[in-house]
């Protein structure tokens, strides 16, 4: 594991415990209370993973990681805990978000932006007080108009404290240093080793569920996003976190115990 390039991967050091947040999708309100009863509930040796989707669908993404980065300091302020103890994790809607930054370099930009608004993009481009007509407008007037509309929303974005860098410091995945518990957002191939995913980690969601062997010996992969919403769903080898939160549904914390069960079950 230690060969891993630490930007793309978190490794979670001697944790006695892991604490997961599903898909939070904007939904600032909920997770405040979840880090609420997690404050009350975290100990010594525990370690907290965002499985992704921080941004995207709900209503206050602004605010959700505003959020974020306020319980990521009390979580560090305690004793014994390092900044590598919190690990946030990149999921779809921070993929597009890092891809809309760069739309101007697409093939086909109008298109593109389309099928992003349609996926949920656009709370978040309304957070940084961007307008989807407006996007959609320069993505029909050429590279010089969009890098324009780009550089807006990126200046918006470095504007507000901490959202520029925590977005741009996301891991593709995290686990812990002995070797049990793998956390990815939206699922993975377990055909291929964690180096050799790419887009997995985002996009691949029914190759999760097909999963019939422990994958290279973690006792249990933890996703934090499925289409369908199942709440907590636990297999063999995996676990999957998703109450819906961005789609009407609850946002929902696990606690992982380090042979893969689960220690607590908090819902918002």
């Amino acid at each position: 594991m230690s060969t891993f390039k630490s930007q793309k991967f978190a490794v979670l050091r001697r944790a006695s415990r892991v604490w997961a947040i599903a898909s939070v999708h904007g939904e600032a309100d909920r997770l405040k209370r979840l880090h609420a009863e997690i404050r009350d509930r975290f100990q010594p040796g525990d370690r907290l993973v965002y499985l992704g989707n921080i941004m995207g669908r709900g209503p206050a993404v602004h605010e959700t990681i505003d959020a974020l980065l306020s319980f990521r300091i009390a979580v560090l302020a305690q004793p014994g805990i390092f900044a590598c103890d919190v690990a946030i994790l990149r999921g779809r809607q921070e993929e597009m978000w890092q891809k809309l930054l760069q739309l101007q370099f697409a093939a086909e930009p109008r298109q593109v932006l389309t099928w992003m608004l349609d996926q949920g993009l656009a709370s978040t481009l309304e957070a940084y007080g961007g307008d989807a007509q407006e996007g959609l407008r320069a993505a029909s007037s050429g590279a010089v108009h969009l890098t324009r509309w780009t550089g807006k929303l990126r200046q918006a974005m470095k504007a507000c404290a901490g959202h520029f860098e925590v977005l741009t410091s996301l891991r593709r995945a995290a686990f812990t240093d002995d070797g049990g518990l793998l956390f990815v957002s939206a699922g993975l191939d377990p055909g291929r080793p964690l180096e050799a995913q790419k887009d997995s980690f985002w996009w691949s969601n029914q190759s999760f569920a097909e999963m019939t062997e422990p994958y290279y010996g973690f006792r249990r992969v933890v996703r934090g996003f499925d289409r369908k919403h199942p709440g907590l769903d636990l297999s063999a080898h995996g676990a999957t976190l998703d109450g819906g939160a961005g789609f009407g549904g609850p946002l929902l914390a696990a606690c992982f115990l380090p042979d893969g069960e689960v220690g607590d079950l908090l819902e918002a």
